[in-house]
Parts: structure tokens; sequence; C-alpha cells
């Protein structure tokens, strides 16, 4: 079975940071296969793209506009975990922040694999 499990979500002041963890296990292929991914979801608006991180034997990462040059995905293969350090944080961040795997990277929100989130709210 497998599961995706955030963890690092709480609340924060504006300008402030947080780390995400999302640890997975049971994935049917090697983790260092899967793309891994972050999104979050406010109340009312849709699922929005955060960041993710590939592996192909070095690491490629994507972002979503907002959170560019404030938010870093970072992967650690051997312990089958997925990490999403948040600076600069602003009241706009305030959402659930879901982990996300598929075996090749989109933008899209049709990943196969998901976390049940953590909430982070940003306030000032």
């Amino acid at each position: 079975q497998v599961q995706l499990v955030e963890s690092g979500g709480g609340w924060v002041q504006v300008g402030g940071s947080l780390r995400l963890s999302c640890a997975a296990s049971g994935l049917p292929l090697s983790f260092s296969r899967y793309a891994m991914a972050w999104f979050r979801e406010a109340p009312g608006e849709e699922r929005e793209f955060v960041g993710a991180m590939t592996w192909s034997g070095h690491d490629t990462a994507y972002y979503g506009e907002s959170v560019k040059g404030r938010f870093t995905v970072s992967r650690d293969n051997s312990k089958k975990i997925v990490y999403l350090q948040m600076d600069s944080l602003k009241p706009e961040d305030t959402a659930v922040y879901y982990c996300a795997a598929d075996l090749n990277f989109h933008y899209g929100v049709n990943w196969p694999f998901w976390g049940r989130g953590t909430q982070v709210t940003v306030s000032s």
C-alpha cells in the first residue's frame, strides 16, 4: 500500500519559514524513479502546483510562479523523503499542502499517488 505522509505544517508569522517533509512508502518502484511534487489547496481554490523534483542521476527542480525564489524542493532518496523549504512566507501561502508522486513530471493535478495533506497557516 502506497503511503505519502506529510509533516511539518503549522502556524507561522508573515516572513517566517517552515519546512515540510513527505515520507514515502510502498511505492511500486524505487523511490528514486519517481518525480515528487508538492501542491497546495486553499479554501475555495483549485489545487495549485507548488514545486517538484525529479531524479535521473541528478536532481531537476520545478516551481510554480507564485513561489519561485522563496520555496525550495529537495529530496533524500536514501530516506525516501522529499522536503519543501518555505521562506518569506505570505498570507496567501496559507493552504493545505499535499505531497504527490508520479513516474513522470507534469504540472497537472492528475498524479496517481497523494498524501493526506498538512495545514500551513501564515498570519500577520
